[in-house]
């Protein structure tokens, strides 16, 4: 049996009095693309750093690759791709000088280096000059590039830290295709993501609450977990939202009453009450049983908290 690629055991990060990551438990498999979920805040960056040997642990411990991280930091970080939040190209140097200084760190001749840039110019699929200067180019081609800087040395292990953060809707279904095809290809993935529509895509997910784990589980497992009931979703006909808040309001049929725009989700626990208010409603109301989205998932876990 394999042994997990990256172990997590009682994990606590403490600034002061804060505790910024407080007693959290996982691990992760090799190939997985295993996403790590919270709002801004909640413990996620301050954990990928932790992981990566870059912050010390308060107390816990801390696997990866089977090594301990407090005794083989240098290893480690020699065998890992990393993509931080904010920073990872200069933005005053040019895209090629940034890829050279990045293969330098890793000891790479200018030939392997050379050889993997244009291997991951492809992988991204980009046909622009290479002596563009970084702080010219669009955000999201920033953050592709940023991609290739961390995955140059060819790690099997690739952490990225809210690498869509900021990014259009289109690049960020592009940047998701691309960890589709490392996981495919063998990399185990660690990413971090405030957007819950993204998580979708992970083969895991832990969703995190200040510094807490609240649910771990596969996308479908987690919705199964937390939804046993039908979950509707409905919608005033004539825009007047107000007054469709103050009816479901009224009702003892629903639970997990959550707002979205101008439309309401709620669970049903008594199908024949709600039905009766449908039909009663039926000039006022639309209504549709949907499935649950991460989203629904993530709110209702932290309102058990």
């Amino acid at each position: 049996m394999n042994l997990p690629i990256i172990e997590v055991k009682n994990l606590t990060i403490a600034f002061g009095n804060f505790k910024a990551v407080d007693d959290i438990s996982f691990s992760v498999n090799k190939g997985e693309i295993f996403g790590f979920l919270g709002a801004n805040g909640a413990g996620k960056t301050t954990t990928i750093r932790t992981l990566c040997g870059i912050l010390t642990p308060t107390s816990g411990k801390i696997h990866v690759y089977g090594k301990d991280v407090s005794n083989s930091t240098h290893l480690i970080k020699n065998n890992i791709g990393y993509m931080s939040q904010k920073f990872t190209l200069y933005k005053d140097l040019s895209i090629k000088e940034n890829l050279e200084f990045a293969g330098a760190l890793y000891n790479m001749s200018d030939k392997k280096m050379k050889e993997e840039t244009q291997k991951l110019f492809n992988f991204i699929d980009f046909k622009g000059d290479e002596n563009t200067i970084v702080n010219n180019l669009p955000l999201g081609i920033k953050q592709m590039l940023s991609l290739c800087a961390a995955m140059l040395h060819n790690s099997d292990l690739i952490f990225l830290d809210e690498p869509t953060a900021g990014v259009a809707p289109k690049i960020r279904l592009k940047f998701w295709q691309l960890i589709k095809k490392l996981a495919i290809n063998g990399k185990t993935i660690f990413i971090t993501t405030h957007y819950m529509d993204e998580a979708e895509y992970s083969d895991r997910v832990v969703l995190m609450q200040t510094g807490k784990i609240v649910a771990i589980g596969t996308p479908k497992e987690l919705k199964k977990q937390f939804f046993k009931t039908a979950l509707y979703k409905i919608t005033p006909k004539n825009g007047n939202f107000a007054l469709l808040k103050e009816k479901i309001k009224s009702v003892n049929f629903a639970s997990n009453i959550n707002y979205y725009g101008n439309s309401i989700k709620f669970s049903v626990d008594d199908f024949e009450e709600c039905q009766r208010f449908f039909d009663k409603e039926k000039n006022f109301i639309d209504y549709k049983i949907v499935q649950p989205s991460l989203e629904d998932v993530f709110i209702k876990a932290i309102s058990r908290k």
